[in-house]
């Protein structure tokens, strides 16, 4: 007598953003490896897939209802990717689209450099805006790193002109959530005050850092996780994943993946 087939993965319900308004799953489809191949912490080399390859990725996340999709300028061709292969999977309003501005990525030197003035900001978004094929980016998040000269968060948003400059983008129309990827714990106390989205990395094994969510989350903040599963330096992938996607306060994790068969698992251990 054969065995039972295993039971097919089933779609994740949707959960709010904070306070946004938007409803995204548990899990996110981050798209680095799909336009960029230089400069990633991967424990292996990336190929970036074919236009098919992605299209099959795209469609087992839309069966899946993973419909955040989080991409940046700063990965290569992914943004271009996105607007031309997204509406060949499903609407527009099927997606919720999460790009960054301040960070640019050059693939000749494999190195990042950063630019958050208004003007820089503005030009950023609309060219979000025409690569992505829209006419509104549901999520525009400030793009700071860890360390080096992209961790100037706490600095940056003292100032104040760079989630000014994305506020105006709001009112406009051409940006729904203006937010922040912090780069810093003191940069992520500040940014929950400011933002309407907060991404965070986590600081260990599945924990989130609990001071800047603990706040975000008071205020209605909607927290995302970048880099959940170390970029695949994770230990237990499924323990960690279900850790950081049960903490209070989070809405979703960010994963990155160019494997139907990879996706469709994580959105399996996070059920």
């Amino acid at each position: 007598m054969s065995s039972p087939s295993p039971a097919p993965t089933q779609p994740l319900p949707l959960r709010p953003l904070g306070k946004t308004g938007l409803m995204v799953s548990a899990l996110g489809l981050g798209t680095v490896a799909l336009g960029r191949s230089e400069g990633l912490k991967y424990p292996k080399p990336v190929r970036i897939p074919s236009d098919d390859e992605v299209i099959t990725l795209l469609s087992t996340a839309a069966d899946l209802n993973v419909r955040l999709i989080d991409t940046a300028p700063a990965y290569g061709t992914s943004e271009e990717r996105m607007g031309v292969l997204l509406p060949r999977v499903a609407p527009r309003d099927r997606w919720v689209l999460c790009t960054k501005v301040g960070e640019s990525f050059d693939p000749g030197s494999a190195t990042s450099s950063y630019d958050f003035s208004a003007e820089a900001i503005r030009d950023s978004v609309e060219r979000s805006l025409r690569r992505l094929a829209t006419d509104r980016l549901d999520i525009v998040l400030l793009h700071f790193a860890s360390s080096g000269p992209g961790a100037a968060d706490v600095a940056i948003l003292q100032r104040g002109e760079a989630i000014g400059e994305l506020q105006r983008l709001q009112q406009r129309g051409l940006v729904r959530c203006a937010g922040v990827s912090a780069g810093t714990s003191e940069g992520a106390a500040l940014a929950a005050v400011v933002a309407d989205v907060l991404m965070l990395a986590p600081v260990a094994h599945g924990q989130v850092e609990q001071p800047a969510l603990a706040f975000a989350r008071r205020r209605g903040v909607g927290v995302l996780i970048k880099k959940p599963l170390a970029s695949g330096h994770a230990g237990d992938p499924s323990a960690t994943l279900r850790a950081i996607c049960e903490t209070p306060g989070v809405a979703s994790a960010i994963v990155g993946t160019v494997s139907p068969t990879h996706l469709a698992q994580n959105v399996q251990a996070v059920r």
